[in-house]
């Protein structure tokens, strides 16, 4: 299972729903990876606490343009869909911070003056936190793009493990490169103005990319009804509430966890985990149905083939 958890806003409690799903997971004797993909501002660190033991450089690779072979022809320049090279006069410039790392200005240039060098945007750390696995990317300062950290973080992940992603905020590109390839996603949300018009944002995000999903909603007994009637009016499970409690708020301001608190919340994530797992199944077995119908010859039993 690959569960990430996501928002439409910052400040909703996403790190605290992932950081303490994964932490009770582990804690039932499964094999579990936290991954972090805010790249831009991690902070599941602080509360796992977890032991460093591998950190690596994390690059795309850039082109690099030799002037004493260019014929400034400007191929480069019409290739690149994001204004990373440029031709002015008979000088090729190049912008580092734009490019995507996709190579398509080497493979036009007919006069073979660019080369692709590399170029640092981040770093990756992998580490444990007792017998929780834990990864993450931490993007520099200053680089606009995470997709190309968060892809090299998601591909850290252990083999075999149930993974919690813990994704940016928002509906952006660095949201979509977490979502991508899920199992489920957990929305979660606050029963404000704000946390409807944001939930709403999330929610076309993963309709459109066809993912199976519900609502957390994080301090439930503030605000007002409206996050609960959205979710009414177009189907979609609310699979856990948290209150607004002081307890946890203080936990969180200490770097602690909700689970340290006791069993109340230890019961609550293992609710939250069932439902998302009872999700999961009931999609799988309703695809493997489609199929089965869409299979010429199959006579829809277990067993029986046409």
């Amino acid at each position: 299972m690959k569960v990430t958890i996501a928002s439409g806003k910052g400040g909703t409690g996403k790190t605290t729903v992932a950081t303490n799903l994964a932490l009770f997971l582990s804690k039932t004797g499964r094999k579990v990876c936290y991954a972090d993909c805010d790249a831009e501002a991690p902070n599941g660190h602080i509360f796992l606490k977890p032991q460093v033991a591998e950190r690596r450089s994390v690059g795309i690779l850039v082109p690099e343009v030799d002037q004493a072979r260019c014929t400034a022809c400007g191929e480069c320049a019409r290739v690149c869909q994001y204004s990373a090279i440029v031709v002015v006069r008979d000088k090729v410039l190049t912008f580092p911070e734009l490019c995507h790392g996709c190579g398509g200005c080497t493979l036009v240039y007919p006069a073979g003056a660019i080369r692709e060098v590399p170029r640092e945007i981040g770093v990756l750390e992998k580490g444990k936190a007792g017998s929780l696995d834990f990864v993450h990317g931490k993007l520099n300062i200053g680089e606009p793009m995470a997709p190309p950290l968060i892809r090299k973080v998601k591909r850290s992940v252990p083999a075999e493990t149930e993974t919690v992603i813990d994704a940016p905020p928002g509906t952006s590109c660095p949201v979509i490169e977490s979502v991508k390839g899920a199992d489920y996603v957990l929305l979660v949300t606050e029963p404000t103005p704000f946390g409807l018009n944001d939930l709403k944002l999330a929610v076309e995000m993963v309709r459109q990319l066809g993912l199976p999903f519900g609502i957390v909603i994080n301090r439930s007994d503030i605000g007002d009804e409206r996050v609960r009637e959205y979710g009414v009016r177009e189907s979609i499970a609310v699979l856990l509430e948290i209150p607004d409690d002081r307890r946890i708020a203080e936990a969180y301001s200490r770097g602690g966890m909700a689970l340290s608190l006791g069993l109340d919340y230890e019961q609550t994530f293992a609710s939250l985990w069932d439902r998302i797992y009872q999700a999961a199944v009931r999609r799988t077995v309703a695809a493997a149905r489609t199929l089965q119908r869409n299979v010429p010859g199959s006579y829809g039993t277990c067993g029986q083939e046409g």
